[in-house]
């Protein structure tokens, strides 16, 4: 594997699994350290190692045992859940999880930025992942051993943002009982994390540039600049270019931060990033149910990837994160997580919302209720279209391949899409 530790006896037998996460590993940093193992082997590992130890098996299983040491017990090497949990293994606590090649192309092109002092824009909605991005940049960076500072701009008040930010002197204003340093000055010697930065004042804009420009603060009741050290990294989910075109956001201040930027995508846009942040949210919150701390983390039926990879995930990460946790919840202690345990924050996308609600006494479960609503709109989308799938795919707002996967999900859960609907699909997909 390009770059992360494997010997040969992992090579050897399971080379299939371990081939197609090493194309993955070579990309992204936040992998390359992992150890594997096949799970015979007792030779001493190296110190503070993240181990994987890997054996094939009937039932697919991954354990957790600490920090740092985990056991995936797969069937079918070439099956999405078994590199979506070895990927998952593989990541330390905080790092980021991707297997689409889009993300992963980030993820390098970070990794190279990590390098260098200059300030980093990262754009995409809320949810994302962009204060995990960051905190990757700085863990790849010289300033690594240095102070990582997160600040939300839209979570303090304005009124006392430019005393957070650049530090007071003690009675510059009332309520200044003592002085504090500020994040600025906390940060130096590392990385300042300006998140949400449009929500920033246009009037504190300006003394950010030049805090940013000439290297210096200078605390409210003081005259005299510090000189500070820090590299700053800045988090938008809003345009910029379009805050400064309608004079939001200041335009000298946005080419300061901009000298690289830095685009995550919606969740439904990354698809593949899918399983594997599944398990990887699975594995940090299944509690300890096994001896000295160690977990069963159950592991997810190809019917409940299909669910999740087809969600449109309007929260994008968070919202994922929620319905792990409800998933798992919901599981119970059961060794596997079904499309059963599968319940979105609020309706799927495809849910016709002009269109009757189901009865609670016919689907039982949310989920249940969830799936049969998204299967009557598909039904009455592909009866108004002929049963054309790219056009009901269309109507619907989502890619034929999305409708294809969500007719066979509702196959294997037994859910009948409707005769008409159904033998006009058939006749859509022969044609």
């Amino acid at each position: 594997m390009t770059r992360t530790q494997s010997d040969e006896a992992v090579g050897r037998l399971h080379a299939p699994l371990v081939q197609q996460a090493g194309a993955i590993a070579g990309a992204c940093g936040g992998y390359r350290d992992a150890v594997l193992r096949d799970a015979s082997d007792r030779s001493p590992l190296p110190p503070r190692a993240h181990c994987v130890m890997l054996e094939r098996g009937s039932v697919p299983a991954l354990r957790a045992a600490g920090a740092s040491h985990r056991v995936l017990t797969y069937r079918d090497p070439a099956s999405e859940a078994s590199l979506a949990a070895l990927l998952a293994a593989m990541a330390p606590a905080g790092a980021p999880i991707a297997a689409d090649p889009e993300s992963l192309s980030v993820l390098a092109l970070a990794e190279r930025l990590a390098a260098s002092d200059i300030p980093v824009l990262i754009n995409g909605p809320t949810g994302t992942g962009k204060e995990v991005l960051s905190r990757f940049i700085h863990r790849h960076s010289p300033r690594r051993d240095g102070p990582f500072i997160a600040v939300n701009c839209a979570a303090m008040p304005e009124a006392m943002l430019e005393a957070l930010l650049f530090g007071h002197q003690k009675g510059a204003f009332t309520g200044a009982t003592q002085a504090s340093e500020g994040f600025f000055r906390a940060a130096d010697g590392g990385t300042l994390l300006l998140d949400e930065i449009a929500e920033m004042p246009l009037a504190l804009q300006a003394k950010l540039l030049r805090a940013l420009q000439e290297s210096e603060v200078v605390p409210i009741g003081s005259t005299q600049a510090i000189p500070v050290d820090v590299r700053v990294i800045a988090c938008a989910n809003r345009d910029l270019p379009t805050e400064v075109a309608e004079g939001r956001f200041r335009a000298d201040l946005y080419y300061r931060l901009n000298v690289f930027p830095l685009a995550l995508r919606a969740l439904r846009e990354r698809p593949e990033d899918i399983a594997p942040l599944a398990f990887a949210l699975a594995l940090r919150h299944t509690p300890p149910r096994l001896g000295n701390g160690a977990r069963a983390v159950p592991w997810f039926s190809d019917a409940a990837l299909a669910m999740l990879k087809l969600h449109g995930w309007p929260g994008n990460v968070r919202e994922l994160e929620n319905v792990v946790r409800r998933a798992l919840l919901l599981a119970d202690g059961k060794s596997m997580i079904g499309a059963e345990h599968i319940v979105f924050d609020q309706p799927a996308r495809l849910v016709d919302t002009a269109a009757a609600p189901v009865p609670v006494a016919s689907g039982g479960r949310l989920s249940s209720i969830v799936q049969h609503s998204e299967a009557r709109a598909i039904t009455e989308a592909l009866d108004a279209c002929g049963g054309s799938r790219v056009e009901a795919a269309r109507k619907l707002g989502i890619s034929e391949r999305t409708l294809r996967y969500r007719l066979a999900s509702f196959r294997e859960a037994g859910i009948d899409v409707g005769a008409r609907a159904g033998r006009a699909a058939i006749a859509g997909a022969r044609a």
